[in-house]
């Protein structure tokens, strides 16, 4: 019986490793990426019925071809999938997609599915645990076996049936916001030849989470192809923004000896001077990333992204003071927290006081419109340091422990912070809401051991 019980165990466990996507990944933030990713989705937003300023389409780096929602209204997008995506359309049937999930309801509906084969995992454990007692060991042991295969099975069936309806979801969504369904089309595609490469039989998806692109394919195709909006071409003003962030992404993410294999030295078009860029500033040239960004600037003086770029190598290559003025007037130009949170780091770097109180004030405008960013809660409690205002110093700390779930250091640093806040202020009050949360989590953290 203490094997059954195992068996179980093992199962179950892998139902619920199924249903929590991986989130250990690194998140990528970046001013311009979220822009254009806010932009592009709203009017799929809107059309999903969602209010744009509540949904958020984020990137992980992650190589694989992969998007997925994981709870909230967060679309969570690999790095892989935009690197390999042709054109804009192609991510917006993807996003698409991933919003009839959240439409749908069906991270919060996955558990349903789950039950429903557990159910049917735990009766054939008590049915043929019945048997086993009465003497029929190898006919327990049968039954067994075909209960855990049906509740797989279930599981499975489950899953596709809310891919397929996240599929005509997103078609719909498409259509709504006039938006031609050719990028979804041609996206499965290349996931088919994924598959081919993989081998993976086509002949029908029994036994997969997803329906096969294939089968997709044919389910779609009928549905854009009588869409007002098939014929309707690609946002050019889209089309270029996407190939910047895919540049640049690329830039970021790939090997720099990649980089420049795919945006060669020939090639001087924005996003590839943006690739190489970042391919030589990784490579620790900053002279030949310089040049990348001036080039940049050549062609867009007034461009926020390329004056922060060009910040950013000053900055990264132990220039902080000639990196202010870039990044002074990126922030002026986009009031983009990132880029204030960049700004600020530059501005304490110099080491000079005069330039504190500014880094305290840009970095508390960044953190009352982005509480999200555990960098800038550490800058902050730097200035506030060097200032000597340590319980402040100490509520950043906390905010920022807090945020990355080191809960005990949250504590540590909330209930110092309580020591020198005057009670009942707005500060105060925060710290004791950190100490509280932080409590309680090590508390459930205790019970779990």
């Amino acid at each position: 019986m203490v094997r059954l019980f195992r068996w179980l165990a093992l199962l179950l466990g892998t139902f619920m490793l199924m249903a929590r996507p991986a989130l250990a990944q690194s998140i990528l933030r970046d001013a311009e990426t979220e822009a254009f990713m806010a932009d592009m989705s709203a009017p799929l937003v809107k059309a999903a019925g969602m209010d744009p300023r509540n949904v958020q389409v984020l990137v992980i780096n992650d190589p694989e071809i992969n998007a997925f929602v994981a709870g909230g209204q967060y679309v969570w997008v690999h790095s892989g999938l935009i690197a390999q995506a042709d054109n804009v359309n192609q991510l917006q049937g993807v996003v698409a997609h991933e919003l009839g999930h959240i439409e749908g309801g069906h991270i919060v509906r996955f558990g349903e599915g789950i039950r429903e084969a557990t159910g049917v995992t735990l009766l054939s454990l008590v049915l043929g645990a019945a048997a086993i007692a009465a003497g029929g060991a190898e006919a327990g042991m049968g039954i067994m076996g075909l209960g855990q295969q049906a509740a797989m099975t279930k599981f499975l069936a489950f899953s596709r049936g809310q891919e397929s309806s996240a599929d005509l979801a997103g078609a719909r969504y498409l259509s709504a916001a006039g938006v031609s369904g050719r990028g979804s089309l041609e996206f499965f595609k290349k996931l088919q030849n994924q598959e081919y490469r993989l081998a993976i039989p086509q002949d029908n998806s029994y036994g997969r989470t997803h329906p096969l692109s294939g089968e997709r394919i044919n389910v779609l195709r009928e549905v854009y192809t009588v869409d007002p909006a098939w014929e309707k071409p690609v946002d050019r003003g889209l089309e270029q923004r996407f190939e910047r962030i895919k540049a640049k992404l690329v830039g970021f993410v790939s090997e720099p000896t990649q980089t420049l294999q795919k945006y060669p030295e020939s090639d001087q078009s924005i996003p590839a001077h943006y690739a190489r860029a970042y391919a030589w500033h990784k490579s620790a040239y900053p002279q030949r990333a310089l040049h990348e960004a001036d080039a940049l600037l050549a062609a867009a003086p007034d461009d926020p992204y390329f004056l922060e770029l060009k910040g950013q190598i000053l900055l990264e290559s132990g220039r902080p003071k000639e990196a202010v003025a870039p990044l002074r007037e990126a922030v002026r130009l986009t009031n983009q927290p990132l880029i204030s949170v960049l700004l600020s780091h530059a501005l304490i770097a110099t080491e000079d006081e005069a330039n504190f109180a500014e880094a305290e004030q840009v970095l508390r405008l960044a953190v009352a419109r982005d509480r999200e960013n555990p960098f800038a809660w550490y800058q902050l409690g730097v200035v506030y340091e060097r200032r000597g205002d340590t319980p402040r110093a100490a509520l950043a700390t906390a905010e920022r422990y807090a945020m990355i779930g080191q809960h005990p250091m949250a504590l540590r640093s909330a209930d110092a912070a309580m020591q020198g806040l005057k009670p009942g202020t707005v500060d105060y009050l925060r710290a004791q809401d950190i100490a509280m949360v932080s409590r309680a989590a090590i508390e459930q953290q205790r019970k779990k051991r």
